[in-house]
């Protein structure tokens, strides 16, 4: 019989969510270990990084995934090195990025935050997925629709968000492909070297197993001519 997990508190879930077990150290690490032993191109590696990053810094939360990988396909990069590529995105990372892709995107449009509506900007995420939710059963239930918290969001936070994170989302991932590249390179060679030495070892042993079986067989032929010699 299986053992039932006990379920963990919501709050410890979401506390997870924000601060990984063993901390955002240890998840980096993972990340970079998983990016140095994909099977690829050190170059297609790092686009796929670069198109990762890039997408960060995007408004489309949730779709990050999907963004990242479409992305890596028109670029020919490594597709799981963009969805590892994505994790440059995190708590630690979404205040700055919304601050610089916000007020860039801003001074771009010549426009500014409406604070009279909402102050918040996650106020306004919400407001556009309550939006979505309510104007989707008023449309079966055949009530008015109201799709003013979607605009006053798409105005003031995804379209600002969307131009003003288009340069620094460029700039980052040249960066992140500049940095990774002959990272990458230099761990593959390596462990190419490490690879070719242990089979060169292998290839020894078995050659050395080889010349000392072919060497026990010549002695027992040896032998056995000896005693055929003796018997005559």
């Amino acid at each position: 019989m299986f053992k039932r997990r006990d379920r963990l508190p919501i709050g410890q879930v979401l506390w997870q969510a924000i601060w990984p077990r063993g901390g955002w150290a240890r998840a980096a690490i993972y990340v970079k270990h998983r990016l140095r032993r994909l099977p690829d191109t050190p170059r297609k590696i790092s686009r796929g990084i670069l198109v990762g990053v890039f997408t960060t810094f995007t408004p489309f939360y949730g779709l990050h995934f999907f963004v990242a990988a479409g992305l890596a396909f028109i670029v020919r990069g490594n597709v799981m090195a963009a969805l590892l590529g994505t994790f440059f995105g995190n708590p630690l990372t979404y205040v700055p990025i919304a601050v610089v892709s916000l007020n860039l995107g801003h001074w771009m449009l010549g426009s500014r935050m409406d604070r009279e509506v909402d102050e918040n900007i996650f106020g306004k995420f919400f407001g556009a997925g309550e939006d979505l939710f309510w104007n989707s059963w008023y449309a079966v239930t055949g009530h008015p629709v109201d799709w003013t918290a979607t605009a006053i969001f798409y105005d003031d936070v995804f379209l600002p968000w969307m131009v003003g994170g288009i340069i620094p989302g460029i700039f980052t991932g040249i960066a992140a492909y500049t940095i990774c590249l002959p990272l990458i390179e230099a761990y593959q060679r390596r462990r190419r070297g490490a690879l070719k030495k242990k089979l060169d070892e292998i290839r020894r042993k078995a050659a050395a197993r080889a010349a000392e079986k072919k060497a026990r067989e010549q002695t027992k032929a040896g032998v056995a001519s000896l005693k055929e010699k003796g018997h005559g």
